[in-house]
């Protein structure tokens, strides 16, 4: 997972994970363009391009750029006046996040500074009004109410949006935000299409993230700067992966010997910094998942608590991306990870109005990737543990590691999310799993059917395939991400388990010098997969995405750009690339 690989055709594979829709015809609720019905399935070739003429004649159909799609839109043909106002956005009622959501979204929909005296023509939109039916500002969970709805009418006046949460109440004003543009001709802002009348709500509850800070270290300035990226596609979860092999930046109190292993003295995040970023993030409706990656992945750990290690390492012969793993058989080992997660998760489950922990969301990640198992069978120092715990090889101490790191995170109230290898070893040895633990599914030779067979939640990113949704496998457009279907190898009822998914961000060759250009805008790809309806995003013949789609994207990255995200172009055959020559946003 976090070796640099090249990628090649005869190691593509659909069968036992991710997987194109089949029989499946394009539906588009912005302008009713459609395609025909294909049979497909399995691994397609990489996703095919509209003519550039087709894609601009759909983009001039089109009276607004809004991404993700919402779930229903009615929408008109009367052009409108928006005529911004120091109150312009108001909710019934107090809302401290509301007020300070406002004050951002005053600026993402009114960028430009008018003429004096300047106007538009037509009926003028003075104000959106916000009805929030449950204003509790606790930290969001996954279970989080997302929905809203968005109504703008044709005869000016006051839009008014309506939502059972602040959350949903901030989608919406992301919303509102993308119909309004400025017109440069009249020095006004414009809303086209009126009326609107949008009723909308996530398809997936979970659309994350993850940034990884051991790789290279990532600023607070770059992480909130992405933290604030997130929500303009709908976004609501960062996936920290804190620490590695290469690294420890994370201050643990209990142990403060730990981030001695930070890259650099200055390269740390002290519990106040991470504080402030998990509030950073809540008042812009994003969860912060951390990851501890453990038993592999875990080297760093050693400089500070050596007694976690085992003694030759080194010497047991890894291969590939496999990593050595902690000391099992170690009391130090436990003591260290049981009084980390403690800091983590305030040894309790956060509940309404009472969060706890310094990482209040109720998911805590275990990592448990690409493990060396055979360090432990060629350590002796393992055999009398092994005979203690009925264990025959290092596979089955791999499944009582796992296990019991789970078990220590749901007793602190947090469900353990793992990678995909803790379930095979589960599902192989018959050491299970928490039966609440969510497989994090990352590989194409995984059987995600059995997984969900076996009564898990997932969550979904498959990497290191030819329309994989790991941001750091750069030779991926976003229209091979885009034609990636979540559930094209389940059927519906299983569909319901699978609770969501991510962009991974692995930091090999990730720093704040191209943190966003990386990440955006293909990132964009998946957050529509994620939010909008699985008809409305469907590709046309198994591998084409629509030319609606094309142009919606085309605007979105404009949108990110004109926010000041350093998107890339999303033309280029190699992501975060610079752009060819001179030309618009649209062009490139």
């Amino acid at each position: 997972m976090r070796s640099l690989v090249v990628l090649t055709l005869a190691c593509l594979g659909l069968a036992d994970a991710v997987g194109l829709q089949k029989s499946r015809q394009y539906y588009n609720p912005l302008d009713d363009a459609g395609g025909d019905d294909a049979e497909g399935g399995g691994a397609v070739p990489a996703a095919l391009d509209p003519d550039l003429d087709v894609i601009v004649a759909a983009a001039k159909k089109m009276p607004a750029k809004l991404w993700p799609l919402p779930q229903s839109i009615k929408r008109g043909e009367k052009d409108l006046t928006v005529s911004p106002s120091a109150n312009f956005f108001s909710v019934t009622g107090s809302s401290p996040l509301l007020s300070k959501a406002f004050e951002r979204y005053d600026k993402y929909t009114f960028p430009h500074a008018a003429n004096s005296g300047s106007s538009g023509s037509g009926p003028k939109i003075t104000g959106l009004d916000l009805v929030v039916a449950d204003k509790d500002e606790s930290h969001q969970q996954l279970d989080t109410d997302e929905s809203y709805t968005l109504k703008v009418p044709a005869t000016g006046g006051k839009a008014k949006a309506t939502a059972k949460t602040v959350y949903g109440a901030l989608r919406a004003l992301e919303t509102f935000s993308q119909l309004v543009r400025f017109d440069f001709d009249s020095n006004a802002y414009a809303l086209p299409g009126a009326p609107w009348d949008i009723t909308d709500s996530p398809r997936f509850q979970h659309r994350g993230l993850m940034i990884d800070t051991a790789r290279h270290y990532q600023s607070l300035a770059h992480i909130r700067a992405l933290i604030d990226t997130l929500p303009y596609a709908k976004l609501n979860v960062l996936h920290w992966h804190m620490v590695d092999t290469q690294s420890f930046p994370f201050e643990v109190k209990s142990h403060p010997k730990l981030w001695n292993a930070a890259h650099m003295p200055s390269q740390r995040y002290t519990q106040a910094d991470v504080a402030e970023i998990v509030e950073y993030s809540r008042l812009r409706g994003v969860r912060v998942m951390v990851e501890f990656d453990v038993p592999g992945h875990a080297e760093s750990w050693c400089k500070g608590e050596p007694d976690m290690c085992l003694a030759d390492a080194e010497a047991c012969g890894t291969e590939g991306a496999m990593t050595p793993p902690l000391n099992v058989a170690s009391d130090k080992t436990w003591k260290v990870i049981t009084d980390l997660l403690s800091e983590v998760t305030g040894d309790k489950e956060s509940t309404k109005g009472k969060p706890s922990g310094l990482f209040p969301d109720n998911f805590v990640h275990l990592g448990g990737d690409e493990v060396a198992t055979n360090c432990w069978d060629s350590d002796p120092a393992m055999a009398a543990f092994k005979t203690k715990n009925k264990l025959d090889s290092g596979d089955d101490m791999y499944s009582f590691f796992v296990a019991k790191a789970g078990k220590i995170a749901h007793d602190k109230g947090r469900r353990p999310v793992q990678w995909a290898e803790a379930w095979d070893a589960a599902h192989n040895s018959g050491t299970p799993l928490q039966k609440d633990s969510i497989v994090h599914v990352w590989q194409t030779s995984t059987d995600l059917a059995g997984v969900l067979a076996d009564g898990y939640d997932v969550l979904l990113n498959v990497g290191y395939f030819e329309n994989s949704w790991y941001l750091d496998n750069l030779e991926i457009n976003w229209k091979d991400i885009y034609i990636n279907e979540p559930c094209g190898a389940v059927d519906d009822a299983a569909c319901k388990k699978i609770l969501g998914g991510q962009g991974e961000m692995w930091g090999e060759t990730v720093d704040g010098s191209n943190l966003q250009h990386t990440v955006w805008p293909r990132l964009a790809a998946i957050a529509e997969k994620l939010w909008s309806g699985r008809e409305a995003t469907a590709p046309i013949g198994g591998n084409m995405v629509p030319e609606a789609t094309m142009a919606r994207f085309k605007d979105f990255r404009c949108l990110l750009l004109d926010r000041g995200v350093a998107a890339a172009p999303g033309a280029q055959p190699f992501a975060r690339g610079a752009p060819e020559g001179p030309g618009s946003c649209w062009d490139q």
